[in-house]
This record gives structure tokens, sequence and C-alpha cells, in this order.
């Protein structure tokens, strides 16, 4: 097939529009304290901005994804790099917490277009192996974006302040619009019916049993990766007393972990495999580490196995992406606004969940039901293709 757009340019493209989402929401978490101060607000509020932009997240990959596949790829993107723009720059002129909340939505939304374009794009140029492995990169940024833009908006807090972390976002959104305009359309033919169409294609996704499975799985992980990125905090500093640069550390390297899970799933000949292979050893992970989270382990045996668990969930995330959008390819844009959405729902709906009770106890809890809960769908989705394509070996 021709290709426009350069492998290299669109692994650079796709991999900043896939990271774009997760900084928009989690890069300024450290500057909390002291954007409660310049608003004279409590914590809560200032909490509800990271909400509704995690909402909007949500929201946004279902409005923009269907649009993609209406009127292409490039149109819906450049749309939402000019909303985040315009949104970016008035949070940053802020005068009151509550149009801060409402700007942080606009944000969301805006965000959420390079999350679910990036999938369809890669799913409009590459087929088998080739999008296997562009998967694979968008699912290790996946996994590892939300978990080093806290480190970085850390690094940055004390020199810029929060005002100055928007002005970073602002001028990382810049540089994707001039992505944007260079990019060539990839979709060759855009579906210009009307939006009965466009709920067929959902209709048509949701009796698609294999791809919801596989839209399950992929929720069930995203909240495993949620609940650590929620409980780890409290866990690392405050029951193990490590110090706020001891656990950037710690973050950095379970990112890694991540990213390198994701890497190697490209690697198995099959991405059934891959997801098979990542999503038993996860469970088993799971539960061990549950186990030693409710006998009160040290620092250092809940690290290790953390890391692995982290490291099997990169595998995940990259080998059931690149299988739900190979279900969903007829409607490759509905497809990623259902598989990111769901996604972003789990994650919200798990995070406040593990600050009931004992944060090692809870936490662990959720780690193994939710990596009980993907294996099981994932068991599912296979099943189903054995019922649709007859016997293969994974």
């Amino acid at each position: 097939m021709k290709r426009e757009n350069s492998t290299l340019f669109l692994l650079i493209l796709l991999g900043m529009l896939t990271a774009f989402g997760p900084f928009v929401t989690d890069m300024y978490l450290p500057t909390f304290p002291s954007m409660a101060a310049y608003f004279h607000t409590n914590s809560s509020m200032i909490q509800l901005g990271l909400t509704s932009s995690m909402i909007g997240l949500a929201i946004g990959q279902l409005f923009f994804g269907p649009l993609s596949d209406r009127y292409g790829r490039r149109p819906p993107l450049l749309i939402a790099m000019i909303l985040f723009i315009v949104s970016t720059v008035f949070c940053i002129f802020s005068r009151s917490i509550h149009e801060f909340v409402i700007l942080r939505f606009v944000q969301g939304v805006a965000g959420s277009g390079g999350i679910v374009i990036a999938r369809s794009i890669a799913t409009d140029l590459y087929s088998d192996r080739e999008l296997a492995r562009m998967m694979a990169l968008i699912g290790a940024i996946n996994g590892v974006a939300p978990v080093v833009a806290p480190v970085v908006g850390g690094m940055l807090t004390d020199s810029v302040g929060w005002q100055g972390i928007f002005v970073v976002l602002l001028l990382i959104g810049l540089v994707l619009l001039a992505g944007c305009i260079r990019f060539r359309e990839s979709l060759t033919t855009p579906s210009k019916t009307g939006w009965n169409a466009t709920f067929s294609a959902l209709t048509a996704l949701l009796r698609n049993r294999n791809y919801i499975c596989y839209v399950l799985q992929f929720g069930f992980a995203q909240g495993l990766l949620f609940a650590y990125i929620a409980s780890s905090p409290f866990i690392v500093q405050e029951h193990y007393g490590f110090s706020p640069l001891g656990f950037s550390l710690c973050f950095g390297v379970n990112a890694v972990g991540i990213g390198v899970g994701a890497f190697l799933s490209a690697r198995f000949r099959r991405p059934e495999r891959a997801m098979s292979t990542g999503s038993t050893a996860m469970t088993i992970l799971a539960l061990v580490l549950c186990g030693a989270m409710w006998s009160g382990c040290g620092f250092w045996l809940y690290e290790s196995l953390l890391l692995l668990l982290l490291f099997a969930t990169g595998m995940v995330f990259a080998s059931v992406t690149t299988l739900s959008m190979e279900s969903g390819r007829c409607h490759a844009g509905m497809a990623s606004a259902l598989l990111g959405a769901v996604g972003f729902a789990f994650g919200g709906l798990v995070s406040p969940l593990v600050g009931i009770g004992n944060w090692l106890q809870t936490a662990g809890s959720i780690f193994a039901i939710c990596a009980l809960c993907s294996l099981l769908s994932g068991r599912m989705a296979l099943k189903e293709q054995l019922h649709k394509r007859g016997l293969f070996h994974i």
C-alpha cells in the first residue's frame, strides 16, 4: 500500500498523540497544593479539575472517533488541536476554580482526539505484523504516559509553577498542530453518509462479541493500571516511608517495565499468543502480589512483584489494542472510540476505590480482581474467534 506519510514521521506523530491525553490529565498533579492556594479553595475542588478532564477524555473519544470515520482523520485532528490550544490559553488565565474545571473538561475532550485518531490511523495503514508493531508502540505509550506525566510535572513544578506546566502543554499542542498540518490523510474513502450510518456502525460493534470481549479485557487492564497509579504514592511514601524523589524513581522504573512489556509483545508471531501469555502472567502475578500485600510484605518484594505485574500488563495493552482494532477494522474510528472510552471509564471508576480501608489490602484485592476479569474476557474473545474462524493454534 502506498503511504504518503513516512514511517518515522508516523511513529513520532502517533506516539505524541497517544501520550497527549495522559499528559493533559496527569502532568499537573504535583501542582495541586500550589493551585489550591492560588484559587483559595480546597483540594477537593482542585481534584475536580482532574475528574472533569478524564470525563472529557472518555466522552470526546466517542465524538471524534465517528467524526473521523465520516470526514477522514485529518480534519478532526486539526479541530482537536486548535480546541486544545485555545482551551489551554484560557486555563492559564483562569480567574476562578469553576472556570478552570470547565476548561479542563474542554481540554480533555480536545486531548481525546489525538488518542482515538492515532489508533484509527494505524489501522488504516497497517495490518497483521505491521499493525501489531505499531500497536505495540501505542500500547507502550498508553501504559507509560500516565506514569511518566506526573514525574515530568514534578520536575518542573518548583521552577515554573502550575501555570508554567500549562504553558509547556500549550507548546506541545502547537508542535502537534504543526504535525497534524503536515499529516497526509490516511483514510482513502471516508464515509460521507448520514449519522444513521454512524449509529449502525455502533450497533455492529456492540453486536461483535469478539470485539466487545477485547474491549472489556482492555478496560480491566486499564483499571489495574489506574489502581496502581492512585495507590502507589500513599503506599510507597506513607506506608514504606520513601521520599518523593524515591517514589519518583520507583515510578519511572515501573514505567519502563510497562514499555518493555508492550514492546516485546510485538515479537510474538501472533497477537493472540502475546495476549494469552501476558494476561495469564498478569493474573498469576496479581494474585501473588495480592497475597503478599495482605501479609504486609516488605518494600522490595512489593516492588519486584509490581514491576513484573506491570511488565505483563504492558504486553496485554499492546496485544489487546491490536486484536480489538483488527476486530473492528470496518469501523476503525468508532472501534477506537469505544476502546478508549471504556478504558478511561474503568480507570475512573477504580481509582477512588483504592482509598477504601487499608491501602495495601484494598489495592492488592483490586489488582487481583481486575487481572482475573481481564483474563476471563480474553478467554471469551478467543473462544469467539474459534467459533467464527475454526480451530487455530495460539
